[in-house]
């Protein structure tokens, strides 16, 4: 990694850091999704940096991927509420992950943020170049668990590159040997256990009000003229990166019934939420790192 890239992601960690703290500040019952979503995004772009993905606001068993529309006048905060505020930042395409789990007025489920916090801090103090990934998977589910919590073993860390969240490596939450993967010297890793008292694994639920431009459509079976055009325009906006609903309401009229359509023909991906199979509570810690000589280095 060389010296200008090295500092692009310093740069998008310390403003996606000061982020999730500005963010958490705002998590009070009676705040409302939108609000928070609209002046957190405010702040990293205030701040010089792009947006790597919506503010994630995901609350008791939504593990991941919700972020509000753009009219959602409906959704507030409320005591004992466990939120997962998941952020991203990019400075010129590069990236910085972070997510923090923050009990609104209570403390039923303190333990249960301890352990996907220690997780994090243990694999941090760990992992270093060419370390089975696996090991990395073991040291998460084995802290986990010593507190008395699941692991979600289908939700797993990643590494990125430029425009890049999620670039092919996996970063499991449990022990699973057919995890080969070795990481190496500069590579940029998201870092991002879960614990649960539910199932321990995820399913599938309504939309997340998050889309991502498919990388390539045939023209062919495309023939409606209108939504080409439409997506050739989302996809020079968004480009690689997700994006919200409420980004494109700002674009485009008639936002929903487009993304649908958009959708529906394959141009568009809309991320579900993603869910604890047994309603269980989840909670998340997340830091981006990139891997040293010497171990690695937290950027977030």
């Amino acid at each position: 990694m060389d010296d200008d890239v090295y500092e692009n992601y310093i740069f998008a960690g310390k403003v996606a850091a000061k982020a999730r703290e500005y963010g958490t500040s705002l998590l009070k019952h009676g705040v409302s999704f939108l609000e928070i979503a609209d002046k957190v995004e405010s702040k990293i772009i205030e701040s010089g940096a792009g947006l790597a993905f919506p503010v994630n606001i995901s609350i008791n068993e939504i593990a991941a991927h919700f972020s509000p529309k753009h009219d959602d006048k409906s959704l507030f905060l409320k005591k004992g509420d466990v939120v997962k505020l998941d952020i991203g930042t990019h400075f010129n395409g590069y990236i910085a992950d972070t997510a923090v789990t923050v009990e609104i007025e209570s403390h039923k489920y303190d333990n249960m943020i301890k352990a996907s916090s220690e997780a994090l801090e243990n694999v941090i103090s760990l992992i270093k170049p060419r370390i089975n990934i696996s090991e990395v998977g073991k040291s998460v589910e084995n802290t986990i668990k010593s507190y008395g919590f699941k692991p979600i073993s289908n939700l797993t860390g990643h590494s990125m590159q430029r425009y890049i969240l999620h670039a092919g490596m996996t970063i499991p939450n449990i022990e699973d040997k057919s995890y080969k993967t070795k990481p190496k010297i500069g590579d940029v890793l998201a870092i991002e256990p879960f614990a649960t008292n539910g199932a321990g694994h995820v399913i599938t639920g309504e939309g997340s009000n998050i889309y991502l431009c498919k990388k390539t459509f045939n023209p062919r079976i495309i023939r409606d003229n209108r939504a080409k055009i439409i997506f050739n325009k989302t996809k020079n906006i968004f480009k690689t990166l997700p994006f919200a609903q409420r980004w494109f309401e700002k674009q485009f009229s008639n936002s929903d019934i487009l993304l649908r359509k958009l959708s529906f023909l394959g141009l568009l991906k809309h991320y579900p939420q993603l869910i604890d199979a047994n309603q269980g509570i989840v909670t998340q810690k997340e830091h981006t790192i990139i891997i040293t000589e010497q171990g690695c280095e937290v950027i977030t």
